[in-house]
């Protein structure tokens, strides 16, 4: 029986021949296996891979990137310095790059076009096998110009032509107000954002076509903040409209809105349901009542940009932009228990 070589001062580092004497092929048969190069028989391949594992075989990461031309890394570039878009998109990147055994370097701008084309000259000095490039505004950004490939995500690019993943927020609006309908609100209002902001802009448009004749507006934009969701209420309330539902473009913002419904002795959701947007769970758990909102899953929406870059690295690169469905969470500012 073959066993792993040892030294008198403990194991001593296992090598591909020790691999192949195992396996029973050639060492250049054993490096094709576990490379995933060559013309090899599926059962050849699986049984240089349990005879590595068996050995706790350890592959040399400079040896594979030579004899591939590939460093087997990946950078993702960001402009969201707290973390509150990039981390879950980090995340779900990582689930998908990490099936091929790739690394993930991960450069914050701080928002910054200098930091920024640091970080991308740094990227390619690294010879990385492509960039993800991501923020927390949903606005296109314009392009950015390397020799390698490069996802978008949650920020499309600006040229049609590259690959972007984006959250759909038209759909996320429509589901929270065809909710708000089907439990049976006949006159919603909407607050949000400030109204250049893209994402403000798409859900405000699709709420307002979603209710139809329930819609009590005009649309109230403001900050991304708690403070403008409670400033919102007083606004409501001092208005023509009575309102029994309030669709919110954010989750802080709803959870002002519950607030300071809450503090005029408004019940929610029995006198009035609120809806968020984001499922932010600092936000949305936390709120009296917990939201029901829409999580726009950021993880799935980073293993799709990174299975792109996969693609595209592997010479199948994806073009244009795809919008990624959003997933209604329904809590008790909706339903009462």
């Amino acid at each position: 029986m073959t066993s792993s070589p040892v030294s008198r001062s403990g194991p001593a580092i296992v090598r591909i021949t020790d691999v192949a004497a195992l396996a029973g092929v050639s060492p250049g048969t054993a490096s094709k296996a576990l490379n995933d190069t060559g013309q090899l028989r599926a059962e050849t391949r699986e049984r240089v891979r349990r005879a590595a594992e068996q050995l706790g075989f350890t592959p040399d990461g400079r040896g594979r990137a030579l004899s591939s031309g590939r460093s087997y890394t990946v950078g993702l570039v960001t402009t969201d310095s707290s973390g509150r878009f990039s981390i879950p998109i980090m995340l779900g990147a990582e689930d998908a790059l990490s099936a091929g055994e790739m690394a993930l370097l991960l450069c914050d701008t701080r928002d910054d076009p200098l930091r920024e084309r640091h970080y991308v000259r740094t990227l390619l000095a690294r010879r990385v096998d492509g960039i993800i490039v991501t923020g927390r505004r949903t606005e296109s950004r314009p392009p950015i110009s390397v020799p390698i490939p490069v996802v978008y995500a949650f920020s499309a690019s600006t040229d049609p032509a590259d690959a972007s993943v984006v959250c759909d927020d038209r759909g996320g609006a429509t589901a929270a107000v065809e909710h708000l309908l089907g439990i049976g609100r006949t006159a919603i209002a909407h607050v949000t954002g400030p109204q250049r902001h893209r994402s403000a802009a798409e859900r405000a448009a699709a709420a307002v076509e979603s209710a139809g004749p329930a819609f009590r507006g005009p649309v109230l934009h403001g900050e991304w903040s708690e403070r403008w969701g409670r400033n919102a209420v007083d606004l409501l309330l001092r208005s023509a409209h009575e309102v029994d539902a309030i669709c919110c473009g954010s989750d802080q913002i709803a959870r002002g809105v519950c607030d300071r419904l809450r503090e005029l002795g408004r019940s929610v959701p029995q006198d009035v349901a609120v809806t968020g947007f984001d499922n932010w769970d600092v936000m949305a758990l936390a709120s009296r009542p917990p939201l029901t909102t829409l999580d726009m899953e950021l993880e799935e929406l980073g293993r799709t940009a990174a299975r792109m870059l996969l693609d595209a690295v592997a010479g199948r690169p994806h073009r244009g932009t795809v919008e990624l469905p959003t997933r209604l969470v329904v809590r008790g500012s909706t339903l009462a228990d």
